[in-house]
């Protein structure tokens, strides 16, 4: 083959390695940017967003609602018959009405209106911290995933390589069969266990892909991983501050006000409605003329002395609407002290197991190790090799259990008492 030949193929083979080379690509991602990419294409953030815009919008009309409306009308006619003329004609009038007392019903429908439009920002940050929380765990799921991953590999290659000696030792005369059989099933075991972590390890890609929004076939490298952040809030703390900024339970805070609003709403029934009215008409022309128009100035007070029991109805309902409300209130607090408590009472258990499972590998290891080494020399058996392998891989799980379930619960704690978007309770 001519040299020239040769560099054609290297090019066209650098090409084609060239065009491959985005889909090998991954995305570098910490916490806080797989957190920011979230929330910003996050369907239910969008959603809470437009309910807000709605809330102000409402909150504007009524209080529009409160002020001078003004309405412009015109007529058009025209006649003819038999023993008249043609006649053409037009009427015309701008008019003014201002509620000038409505049994304070129209200041307290603003004043819920806006407490609605409060609660639709409370809704948005509370959707904005759900995400955030269901981001922070599914990256810590992938990470715990990964890492059982290669502890499984890890099991794999030490079955593997023991198996050989196994083999070496058994075509030497120095082991029965039953020793070859017990460490290709033990490796088989192993084998299985590698392909479920991966399989996990998959899911959890997709399922953190899923909540970011990217595509599903990018490759994606988590860049941050578990650091051990200590948390001094006691549970008491933790349940105080929960109390006081969480959003759900502000929101049915506000729920118990708006309802209280609406007793009284209810009860303007009994009272009268007073308005100012301002008015100007005139014929025959599109505009009025000094000659043909009139103004008319007035008041207007109406009281419905006998309803039928209606306004009556009406309260009986928005004083049980309030007793509902309160009510939802304290089924609210009471599920926030318990999410609170077993969030914390996890991430405690989870600090305990993190410190003691350190060690624990340790012995595992050296506990492998004496186990192996025992058996080359013919001083072990091999299910003392195989029991090792088992605890040792089984302490290395537990121990990535415990780191990871220590910063899912960390995060889930700083979800329940409502730590804000871009604060944590580390130290």
């Amino acid at each position: 083959m001519s040299l020239k030949k040769m560099k054609d193929i290297c090019m066209v083979l650098s090409i084609c390695m060239n065009i491959g080379m985005p889909a090998c690509l991954a995305a570098d991602l910490s916490i806080d940017e797989a957190v920011d990419m979230a929330l910003a294409k996050n369907n239910d953030v969008k959603i809470a967003n437009e309910e807000k815009m709605a809330a102000q919008a409402n909150y504007e009309a009524t209080k529009g609602a409160n002020g001078v409306s003004i309405s412009l009308g015109s007529s058009l006619s025209a006649r003819d018959s038999a023993d008249t003329t043609f006649e053409r004609g037009n009427s015309n009038s701008i008019s003014a009405t201002l509620p000038l007392y409505t049994g304070n019903k129209n200041e307290l429908n603003i004043d819920s209106k806006k407490l609605e439009l409060l609660k639709s920002e409370l809704n948005l940050e509370r959707t904005e911290e759900t995400i955030k929380y269901n981001t922070i765990k599914a990256y810590f799921d992938i990470l715990e995933a990964k890492q059982n991953v290669n502890i499984e590999q890890e099991s794999v290659n030490n079955y593997e390589s023991h198996l050989t000696d196994v083999r070496n030792l058994y075509a030497a005369g120095s082991i029965p069969k039953s020793d070859v059989l017990r460490s290709e099933v033990a490796l088989s075991n192993a084998q299985q266990s590698l392909i479920i972590a991966q399989n996990d390890y998959e899911i959890n890609l997709s399922t953190f892909r899923n909540i970011i929004k990217i595509d599903r076939n990018e490759h994606i490298n988590l860049t941050d991983d578990f650091v051990y952040q200590i948390v001094r809030m006691s549970l008491p703390e933790c349940l105080d501050y929960a109390m006081a900024y969480r959003k759900d339970r502000i929101a049915s805070q506000i729920d118990v006000e708006i309802a209280k609003n609406n007793i009284d709403v209810a009860k303007a029934g009994y009272l009268p409605t007073v308005n100012l009215s301002v008015s100007t008409s005139w014929d025959k022309q599109a505009l009025p003329s000094g000659n043909d128009h009139d103004y008319q100035a007035g008041v207007s007070a109406n009281w419905n002395i006998f309803d039928n029991n209606v306004t009556k109805s009406n309260v009986k309902s928005a004083e049980a609407s309030y007793n509902k409300a309160e009510y939802e209130l304290l089924d609210t607090e009471d599920t926030i002290d318990l999410e609170v408590r077993q969030a914390y009472l996890n991430m405690r258990e989870a600090e305990r197991r993190f410190n003691s499972t350190a060690m624990a590998v340790k012995q595992a290891e050296e506990d492998y190790f004496i186990a192996t080494e025992k058996y080359k020399v013919g001083a072990g058996i091999i299910l003392d090799v195989i029991d090792a392998e088992l605890a040792l891989s089984q302490a290395r799980l537990n121990y990535a259990s415990a780191q990871y379930d220590y910063a899912r619960y960390k995060a889930n704690l700083e979800y329940v008492i409502g730590t804000p978007k871009g604060e944590t309770i580390d130290g």
